[in-house]
């Protein structure tokens, strides 16, 4: 008689005890970020120089956008859990040791653009690495629903951040509110340290040499590996091109550009303008700004508690569609209610097609290529697409508000319908 083995049913992410262990302090560094962009904006607005001011704000942008797939490399080549507890590590003796210094003497514009420039560069090695830290804690079929927890825990850390760092800031000062965000970053040092990673599914070759994760190789293997190993340069050319060459990857990343490019200005800084042009002051924007975040956690939601969505790849191109028609709409609604709504209706689709993107990419990736897969996607939102802020601004003072959200909208449009032309995107599937 033979007896067949039965394969044990995947744990599910809300209760793997590492995938807690992620999530707590992706939250917590996530918190701490939102205090820390707080404190360093009200430190600048101490200098008493606008100008000065603006430095400071801009100036963690330019290493984010200079190192961001260097950090892709650096995540690939060491593992992202040693990147994400090194760059948390340093974070926090960064904001710590700013902290310190505030309390024997006033801020300049000279040491907050220090710190703003060393904490951008961090920034750029943390955010892949987190990125591609998913799958190396879970099995492919609950990467989808990790998406969706992240998303719920980014929107929580923007609504609990900012309360925290502006009572951090009312009670103590900048001082206080860096040494909350300090302390929030060394929070995350214990959960981080207590995961246990899966091996990477096997090597790559790389013009015939082998590469990958190389946490769990023997002595021997190191020194064999390390010295027939390719350059970082090698490293990053080889992931560019790895990209570029997946049925799936390169798609995706079109994707993610053009429809981030089509929303995160309309929605960051156009919304700004359309409020002052519509007299619904600061209020009437917060609401705005309420609803595309409750539509975005509702689609977080809807991920984290189902797992997974029927033909993916489809799916997301369609609700970027949707997304962008009510992109357009907002510009052409007269009253902050309605404007509200037509927000949540956004968040709910932009934030689905997001959560869908971020799961095939997590699960179609290579394990061996996923940090430099996660740095050119999370370039687009963090580092390019902020330079877009200037052209937004300068085009509605032309031409107005409607117009531009018309531009913006079909650019964001233009993603979703890219996305179709291509048959292995439209017939992506997540893992069951």
């Amino acid at each position: 008689m033979t007896v067949t083995a039965v394969e044990a049913p995947e744990r599910p992410a809300h209760r793997d005890p590492d995938v807690l262990r992620w999530l707590g302090a992706y939250t917590a560094s996530m918190v701490g970020d939102s205090i820390y962009f707080m404190a360093l904006a009200w430190a600048a607005a101490r200098t008493g120089s606008a100008s000065g001011t603006g430095l400071v704000l801009a100036a963690g942008s330019i290493p984010r956008a200079l190192l961001m797939l260097g950090g892709g490399v650096l995540a690939d080549r060491l593992g992202p859990r040693r990147v994400v507890i090194g760059s948390d590590a340093a974070r926090a003796v960064l904001v710590l040791g700013l902290a310190a210094v505030l309390v024997l003497t006033a801020p300049t514009v000279g040491v907050l653009v220090a710190v703003a420039l060393l904490f951008g560069a961090v920034d750029a090695l943390f955010l892949p690495a987190v990125g591609a830290l998913p799958a190396r804690i879970s099995p492919p079929g609950q990467l989808a629903r990790i998406q969706g927890l992240r998303g719920l825990a980014a929107r929580g850390a923007s609504i609990v951040g900012a309360p925290l760092g502006g009572v951090a800031v009312a009670a103590g000062g900048p001082v206080l509110a860096f040494a909350t965000a300090g302390a929030l970053f060394v929070l995350s040092l214990p959960l981080l340290l207590g995961l246990r990673t899966r091996p990477s599914a096997g090597p790559v070759r790389h013009g015939g040499k082998a590469a990958g994760d190389h946490e769990e190789r023997t002595v021997t293997e190191e020194r064999t590996v390390t010295e027939e190993r390719p350059t970082a340069r090698q490293d990053l050319v080889d992931g560019l091109r790895y990209i570029r060459r997946h049925p799936l990857l390169g798609p995706l990343m079109i994707v993610i550009g053009l429809s981030e490019l089509g929303f995160v200005g309309p929605l960051n800084l156009g919304l700004i303008l359309l409020s002052e042009q519509r007299g619904w002051g600061a209020a009437g924007m917060g609401w705005i700004v309420a609803g595309f975040a409750s539509g975005a956690a509702g689609a977080a939601l809807l991920i984290a508690v189902r797992g997974r969505v029927p033909r993916a790849g489809l799916v997301m191109c369609l609700t970027v569609l949707v997304g962008a028609t009510g992109i357009a709409a907002v510009a052409q609604i007269p009253s902050v209610p309605l404007a509200a709504a037509t927000a949540a209706v956004v968040g709910l689709f932009i934030g689905l097609a997001g959560a869908l993107c971020g799961a095939l990419v997590q699960t179609v990736a290579d394990p061996a290529y996923l940090g430099r897969v996660t740095s050119v996607s999370t370039l687009f939102t963090y580092a390019l697409i902020p330079l877009s802020y200037p052209a937004t601004g300068a085009a509605i003072g032309l031409w107005g508000t409607g117009p531009v959200y018309a531009v913006s909208a079909a650019v964001c449009a233009a993603g979703g319908a890219v996305g179709l032309t291509f048959t292995a995107l439209r017939r992506a599937e997540l893992p069951r």
